[in-house]
């Protein structure tokens, strides 16, 4: 076959240009990249083995070999894991085919210094070869296949592909040094960078230099194996950046073992930053299941509910099959109690975590919090447990409150907990929906995840106290005692005749564009607000839906008028005076558009809306 030219995916050729100009002070880290993925392999080939032995060739005892030659200025790293073909090649090499891609390459911003911090939480795994060298070659044949292939390229946009006689099962991969990184064919500074980042591999990885025997260089032995006492922070955080393909520190680390009716190691970690992939459709689990120290799936839905999907880590099992496939993981009890205890032990590490001065709950729940908070709809066992785990913005100050603490500051007379919907924070805490509640010093959560719409439903009470959204609970206010020496503003209002006669006249211009017309308990600065009945779906989930294709067209809605502000009381007089005409109609559509704009929604006529607010300032002006 003749030897191909290929370009790289448009995404490898920008990842590329700032791994190789600008990624990291500490280019040692392309080592620790390249051999976790040639363990990644070994242990492929390790668990396909089980069923296939053949595969193996005669040649079971897996290794990892690197070859220095300062003559040649080349650094070889060689592994007899299970290889590619010329399709895998060509895809692994080529493209990124990962979850969360679009996403991170759209958040790139030319700015290397902000771009690095990025890069490092998408990983760049066998592209940062590329920081040290000026050509790579891969030599490589999967296991069982007859045919080798070599894959060359200079990472300036680029590649070669071609057939290899000589290759042997699994990779062969050789750098091209660069001027200047000669120190990566030195004897000890290889053995110094196995030892900080590799010494936990479970596959032996070996030196061989010029005219010397080949020697270990690592422990060679499973780090989740070892007793804790055995194991420096140093090196959990490196077992880390290898099993979870990261750059980040970890959070947390949780390392134990559990023995009685069922056994299993669990190492697991929960990351410093969030992963591009966290809210992708295709989103993996990334937690490695082993059964006996053998390698079995880093995707197995089993291990972990969706809302704990940010763990990273490794369980190893002693009481699972070898030959385990996944259709029997779907249903086997082990798994199932393994996967009650990881849950556990997970939950439990957060509590701790969270009534930890020292913790940084905080970073935790800014950069997780949203995905937390679907388990309090998705796992009505521990619907409780998580509730106690989440934390809210509030209108009670700037930082964060549990709902344990709001329900100590709840006001008398006040019977349920208060929230609003919303995609900005900002925008919530302006909203018309509020001014009541602030007003009278009643507090009230604002949520602005998407979930946060559908776990309230699955919550209808906490301590016995109803949560209820603000939007359908303006009437409530009335209960509340007023805060001491609060103005009654009863008095600002408008006659209850003339608010009467109003309220008609806006039904009757208005007619199904609304639900209904009525006086506000809430609004104290605002003009007009609108608010969803008691059991209605809410606006913003309405909204949501509707962004997705899944909700009906707009649902009309009750439209409240406030008889403090002077806008409604000017009017009320007017209409009481002359009765309804078409300038009364136009202001009540120009109501209606303006509650619509603050709910973040356009006007239903814009050229209408536009036409209507020059009449209406037109006659301001007396014109």
């Amino acid at each position: 076959m003749a030897e191909e030219k290929r370009q790289f995916q448009a995404e490898v050729g920008k990842l590329l240009d700032i791994v190789v100009h600008s990624l990291y002070s500490n280019k040692e880290i392309f080592l620790r990249e390249l051999i976790s993925n040639a363990s990644d392999s070994c242990d492929r080939l390790r668990y396909a083995a089980i069923t296939e032995p053949d595969l193996l060739g005669g040649d079971p005892d897996f290794r990892i070999r690197l070859i220095p030659d300062a003559a040649a200025g080349t650094l070889t790293i060689a592994d007899n894991g299970l290889g590619m073909n010329h399709d895998e090649l060509i895809a692994n090499l080529g493209t990124i085919a990962k979850s969360g891609t679009a996403e991170f390459l759209s958040r790139l911003t030319g700015d290397s210094k902000k771009d690095v911090s990025l890069i490092g939480q998408f990983g760049v795994g066998f592209y940062s070869a590329f920081m040290v060298a000026g050509e790579v070659t891969v030599v490589t044949r999967k296991a069982g296949e007859a045919k080798g292939w070599r894959w060359t390229s200079d990472g300036k946009g680029e590649f070669t592909v071609s057939e290899a006689p000589e290759a042997t099962r699994g990779a062969t991969i050789t750098l091209k040094l660069r001027d200047g990184e000669t120190e990566f064919t030195e004897a000890f500074r290889l053995k110094s960078i196995v030892k900080r980042y590799s010494d936990h591999i479970a596959i032996p990885v070996s030196l061989k230099e010029p005219d010397k025997d080949e020697e270990t260089i690592n422990s060679a032995s499973a780090l989740w194996t070892r007793s804790k006492s055995e194991i420096t922070p140093e090196q959990y955080k490196e077992f880390y950046h290898h099993v979870a393909h990261a750059f980040d520190e970890p959070w947390a680390t949780l390392h134990y073992k559990a023995e009685g009716a069922i056994e299993y190691t669990g190492l697991l970690f929960v990351p410093g930053s969030k992963p591009m992939d966290i809210f992708h459709p295709d989103r993996k689990q990334h937690v490695k299941l082993y059964v006996r120290r053998v390698f079995i799936t880093d995707d197995c839905e089993e291990l972990l509910p969706p809302y704990l999907r940010f763990v990273r880590g490794v369980v190893d099992s002693q009481d699972l099959p070898l030959n385990v496939s996944r259709e029997m993981l779907q249903h086997n009890p082990v798994l199932a109690k393994i996967r009650t205890g990881l849950v556990k032990r997970v939950l439990g590490e957060l509590k701790k975590k969270s009534e930890d001065a020292e913790g940084n709950y905080a970073a935790f729940w800014e950069t997780f919090g949203a995905v937390l908070k679907e388990g309090i709809y998705e796992d009505f066992e521990r619907k409780d447990e998580i509730l106690e785990l989440c934390r809210f913005r509030s209108t009670h100050g700037d930082g964060w409150t549990t709902l344990a603490e709001y329900v100590g500051r709840m006001k008398e007379g006040q019977e349920a907990i208060y929230t609003i919907t919303g995609d900005n924070l900002d925008q919530l805490k302006k909203s018309p929906q509020l001014e009541g509640f602030v007003a009278k010093g009643v507090e009230v959560l604002l949520l602005t995840d998407p979930i946060d719409e559908f776990w309230v439903s699955a919550v209808p009470r906490y301590q016995d106290r109803e949560l209820r959204p603000v939007t359908s609970a303006g009437a409530d206010l009335a209960k509340v005692k007023a805060a001491e020496g609060a103005d009654d503003k009863k008095a600002d209002e408008a006659p209850a005749d003339e608010m009467a006669t109003l309220i008609a006249a806006l039904k009757l211009a208005l007619g199904d564009k609304v639900k209904d017309v009525r006086a506000s308990e809430r609004l104290t600065e605002s003009a007009v607000c609108l608010v969803a009945e008691s059991g209605d779906m809410s606006m913003h989930l309405e909204k949501l839906l509707r962004a997705h294709g899944q909700a009906p067209g707009e649902r009309p809605r009750i439209l409240e008028v406030n008889p403090r502000h002077g806008l409604i009381k000017g009017l009320a007089a007017r209409v009481k005076e002359s009765g309804t005409n078409a300038l009364v109609e136009d202001m009540a559509a120009l109501l209606l558009d303006q509650a619509r704009i603050v709910e973040g929604e356009p006007p239903a006529d814009p050229v209408a809306f536009a036409r209507r607010m020059a009449l209406v300032m037109e006659k301001g002006l007396g014109a």
